[in-house]
């Protein structure tokens, strides 16, 4: 099965402001694509630039987009291995946009068996309950913000920290006791804290109940997570010190993990998402499902996934309800509260509104 052309959009989603430790987007920086192939169907990609954490943006990804699907054109798209490899051989990093290509491939390969992608991936339907993310504010807003979510059904919370890690004890703190006992707490500090502000952090916000913490420190001191590992009772959780399963496989076993979170944006995809999820598995490492600011058509993609790794045990899949202002998405991944469920269609199940894309400016490369 032969690629044809590729279409490519920039598909900005208007949001509220949303701040973690190292920035605010205002807007999330998304790209589009169709591949489309000789056997008349296509398949649908998306990411969500990030560039504080993976270090692209929308424009970045839509120049490599265009450099992409000129490596694609006439070649096999149920060929996964070989086509990432051709992306892998051409450029180093940029994971966001790979991901969307994989994603692509993906979604060609489930629809060409006529199966959705988690039966594709060898996966079943489970209950997936999703947590709910506090951005940074004062820390009175940020408990507002808590109960507000516990009196809409939630029942875990992720709570952005690593600005001020005194401020951040106080911040926990507010939100306890605004929430109660019953919710989990999971905090991400997103890199933002030093060594000694990571131990004074994790050390006084343990007692009240925290779940796990992600990236505590820039990833520059991965040598010390053991160390801090062993000064807090707070489980860490790796992020942007894990790109692919080598990165996992290092630490896991330097000991400076408890948990890893796999996130396309960073792995370049589900093929090398895979390897993350079974090498952690192999070493009795939970993995959680997470994702930067993607709309319901990358989030289906992370659901059928998810159903098909039976490692992933934490769900951080709670992008289209932080603050976008419009869903460009048809089909794909519903919410019933905080639980996800999607529809056995083949494929990935979603795609983008011609109305929306109406609107976006586009690239076409191939006939």
């Amino acid at each position: 099965m032969n690629i044809n052309s590729i279409d490519i959009y920039r598909f900005s989603i208007p949001m509220e402001p949303f701040a973690i430790a190292t920035g605010t987007m205002d807007y999330a920086q998304n790209v589009f694509i169709r591949v489309h192939t000789n056997a008349g169907f296509y398949g649908v990609g998306e990411c969500s630039a990030f560039p504080m954490i993976v270090g692209e943006t929308q424009d970045t990804c839509l120049v490599m987009a265009r450099e992409f699907a000129r490596l694609w054109i006439g070649q096999d798209a149920l060929d996964i291995e070989a086509r990432m490899q051709q992306l892998h051989s051409f450029t180093a990093g940029n994971t966001t946009i790979k991901s969307a290509f994989d994603m692509a491939l993906y979604d060609i390969a489930a629809k060409n068996s006529g199966l959705p992608l988690y039966k594709y991936l060898g996966g079943a339907v489970r209950d997936i309950e999703t947590d709910i993310t506090i951005g940074i504010g004062a820390p009175e807003t940020m408990a507002e913000k808590a109960a507000h979510f516990k009196a809409t059904g939630a029942t875990i919370l992720k709570v952005k920290l690593g600005r001020n890690a005194h401020t951040d004890v106080e911040r926990i703190k507010q939100i306890r006791n605004a929430v109660g006992d019953g919710m989990r707490i999971r905090v991400d500090a997103n890199q933002g804290w030093s060594f000694d502000d990571a131990v004074h952090a994790l050390t006084n916000i343990a007692p009240y109940n925290i779940e796990f913490c992600e990236q505590p420190m820039r990833t520059w001191h991965d040598d010390r997570l053991p160390e801090l590992m062993a000064l807090t009772p707070v489980k860490i959780m790796a992020d942007e010190s894990v790109y692919n399963h080598h990165d996992a496989r290092r630490q896991i076993e330097s000991g400076s993990c408890r948990y890893i979170n796999i996130k396309f944006s960073k792995s370049g995809g589900m093929l090398e998402a895979k390897k993350i999820h079974d090498t952690a598995a192999e070493r009795n490492i939970p993995c959680m499902m997470g994702g930067m600011l993607e709309s319901r058509i990358g989030l289906s993609a992370k659901l059928h996934f998810a159903y098909a790794s039976s490692n992933i045990k934490f769900y951080d899949m709670d992008t289209c309800m932080l603050g976008h202002l419009t869903d460009p998405c048809v089909g794909g991944v519903k919410y019933d509260g905080y639980f996800l469920s999607i529809d056995d269609t083949p494929g990935i199940g979603a795609d983008a509104n011609e109305s929306f894309l109406a609107d976006c400016e586009r690239f076409v490369v191939g006939v």
